[in-house]
């Protein structure tokens, strides 16, 4: 039996034995009611961050902790201007966010290769003030790995799903109903061989090379019915798909187990298209975004297409970051770092994409970018720029204008909107 089952053997086990004691006591929990009108779009902006005095983490990413952990601001929804409200101070570089739907808890993924002694990060919950978009830290607890790169949750609300890129494994976190997180009840280390340090689909004199050392989780999320948990490996060339049980919170994997993407290219991060068919998926190191047919009853992903991420004849080192699908499903962004800029592409009736263009961020090393809730302002993470910059998306043609919004924000990594209007 290879090390990859007994994996998951030892997760289903696991899922059994937390999830039983840890939900037994599951209770009904009040929510605020009578939204007001006048409250915030509020924006967290996730950081590397320098480590505390009293915690003391190594650091994972260069260049090292300019942020002060999460940065909290009110949006101006007419101009996309961002007014700086706080910091929720943090040294183990929350990169990574999500809230949950109603918008009252938020967790953030702590990229650290070790806390103290132990050779993990953390995973943190917050409260969120309805008023003031304030963060109250809940817990924290260990990302089953280290530097916790990626965090999202799963549509029954009750289990957080963790990347964690330098531990190589995904781990399942319970909820509980007051949004503190448990232990995990899951978690699953990649195995298998290690992809070349030369992409595939590199452009012409690249010598990008950031992942191919060893296994490196760098995105889970669900598919949209929840049956499914899709990981990618970039170390590996792999996207895996894993069985969820919603009870226990386990992963089994999934037959077929997932794809093999080219050697050396380095699946980085993902995204499914609105009408949940479609997959796309950008690889870091080649360059390239990948558009998969997904059948969501089996789980199985089938290639069709593969667009550079850059213009005719470029030539050079390129490290692919985020990619982002419209919520109307019009277009798909995907981010350069060093050639710093975002490529647009439009998507066509059958879901293949075609080159629309592409904007200089503003910045240097565009780590995320991010929509706001109404699809107008593209927020994009320069992260060696100290950096968040704004652009006003063109609805007809998915272009970017930008705005002359400049955020000074230290090393940003990733921005969340919350809308306190709506709860």
């Amino acid at each position: 039996m290879n090390l990859r089952r007994i994996g998951w053997l030892l997760c289903g086990l696991l899922g059994w034995i937390t999830v039983t004691t840890g939900f037994a006591q599951e209770q009904n929990v009040p929510r605020s009611r009578g939204a007001q009108p006048a409250r915030p779009l509020v924006a967290y902006i996730g950081t590397f961050s320098s480590p505390l005095k009293d915690m003391l983490p190594t650091q994972v990413d260069l260049p090292p902790g300019n942020g002060r952990g999460i940065h909290i601001f009110s949006v101006d929804r007419q101009t996309g201007e961002l007014t700086e409200q706080g910091v929720f101070e943090l040294g183990t570089s929350p990169s990574c966010l999500v809230a949950n739907a109603e918008g009252t808890r938020l967790y953030s993924a702590n990229e650290t290769d070790r806390v103290g002694s132990n050779k993990h990060g953390t995973v943190s919950a917050y409260a969120i003030d309805p008023d003031s978009g304030k963060l109250t830290l809940l817990n924290s607890v260990p990302s089953g790995g280290a530097g916790p790169t990626y965090v999202s949750l799963h549509p029954n609300g009750k289990f957080l799903l963790v990347a964690n890129y330098f531990g190589g494994s995904v781990a399942v976190l319970p909820i509980s109903p007051d949004g503190t997180l448990s232990e995990a009840t899951c978690v699953v280390e990649d195995q298998g061989t290690i992809g070349p340090t030369k992409a595939t689909n590199a452009p012409s004199g690249s010598f990008a090379f950031s992942g191919h050392d060893r296994t490196h989780a760098h995105m889970i999320q669900p598919d949209p019915t929840g049956r499914f948990v899709v990981h990618v490996d970039l170390g590996l060339d792999k996207i895996f798909v894993s069985r969820f049980d919603q009870e226990r919170g386990t992963l089994t994997a999934n037959e077929p187990w997932g794809v093999s993407l080219p050697p050396g290219d380095g699946p980085r991060h993902f995204h499914f298209h609105p009408n949940g068919r479609w997959f796309y998926s950008v690889q870091e190191e080649g360059s390239t975004v990948v558009l998969f047919d997904y059948d969501h009853d089996t789980g199985t992903l089938t290639s069709r297409q593969t667009i550079s991420t850059l213009p005719p004849r470029f030539a050079g080192s390129n490290f692919c970051s985020e990619l982002l699908v419209s919520p109307d499903g019009k277009f798909v962004y995907a981010g350069n770092r060093l050639y710093d800029t975002i490529a647009i592409f439009s998507i066509g009736e059958d879901g293949t994409l075609h080159y629309v263009g592409e904007e200089w961020t503003r910045g240097n090393y565009p780590r995320s970018f991010t929509l706001d809730p109404s699809g107008t302002f593209l927020y994009c993470c320069n992260q060696r720029a100290d950096n968040v910059t704004v652009f006003r998306v063109e609805r007809e043609s998915g272009r970017l204008n930008f705005t002359g919004h400049y955020i000074p924000v230290g090393n940003p990594s990733h921005v969340l909107f919350v809308d306190l209007a709506k709860r």
